[in-house]
């Protein structure tokens, strides 16, 4: 019974943190990652490992759970036709590579550069969103290709060091160049299946499991925690697509900035406090 409760308030916030991952998913395309990997940095610190070791833990963790959460999420935004196929063609190849590279960067990086890049780069982008939530796109298309592959390549190299799916960066990106932000959302939530499955291979098979990781962790990733959070973030998501739908764009942009300035100043106060 004591080792019941003890386990239990970690349990639930596991499971709570799956439901709100999974409609954020849906909502904003942003994979449940933006509030995975903070939520399990604090739950993994609380089971007594090192800051650095729990970052590093809550990165693989998160990618793992974005594979299926993704699934969900891109079915039901391609049934409403908010994917942009041709988009998609060219930004995949790209993209894929530089999660490679960045995955193989963040299992070498020590766990605080990982938190410090997340918490910063959180800030930036819900600053943006936030003071620009009605304002005009900057750029009336996107760049010819060279400039879509550079941008898909930075999108998922930062993306996977952080441990999210491709919405946090992603749907600014296009947003910014005059993409309607709902076909943003669906297109970002495909870019997070294309982070998180490479990026969680090399982080199960390329990370080493550090000494006081907890039980169930193999290579970088906490099987236990997956296991737990997946259920409720491949349930919720399509509830986060049919909200999604009601709202409008400045609503959905100011909304994911929130979110983004929570996580992002909660992040960066770990790492530097």
């Amino acid at each position: 019974m004591e080792l019941v409760a003890e386990w239990l308030p970690v349990i639930l916030a596991l499971v709570a943190t799956g439901a709100i991952a999974g409609v954020l998913a849906g909502l904003l395309g942003v994979g449940g990652g933006i509030v995975i990997v903070p939520v399990l940095f604090l739950v993994f610190q609380s089971l007594g490992m090192s800051a650095a070791t729990a970052m590093l833990v809550a990165t693989g963790t998160s990618l793992l759970t974005i594979i299926p959460t993704s699934i969900s999420s891109v079915r039901a935004h391609h049934a409403r036709g908010n994917v942009d196929t041709a988009l998609l063609k060219l930004w995949a190849l790209p993209m894929i590579l530089a999660v490679i590279c960045g995955s193989l960067v963040a299992t070498r990086a020590g766990g605080l550069v990982l938190t410090a890049i997340f918490g910063s780069i959180a800030i930036i982008v819900a600053l943006n969103m936030l003071f620009r939530a009605n304002a005009p796109a900057v750029f009336s298309q996107l760049p010819p290709a060279p400039g879509q592959v550079a941008m898909a390549g930075g999108i998922g190299f930062f993306s996977v060091m952080m441990g999210i799916g491709g919405g946090t960066l992603g749907v600014p990106t296009m947003t910014l160049c005059n993409v309607p932000t709902h076909r943003a959302v669906g297109t970002a939530a495909v870019f997070g299946l294309l982070i998180a499955v490479p990026g969680a291979l090399v982080m199960l098979f390329g990370g080493t499991t550090p000494a006081d990781a907890p039980a169930g962790t193999f290579g970088l990733a906490n099987l236990p925690g997956f296991a737990l959070i997946v259920p409720m973030t491949t349930l919720m998501a399509p509830v986060g697509v049919r909200l999604g739908a009601k709202l409008d764009g400045a609503t959905l942009k100011r909304v994911f900035a929130v979110f983004l300035i929570i996580v992002g100043t909660r992040m960066l106060w770990q790492t530097f406090a």
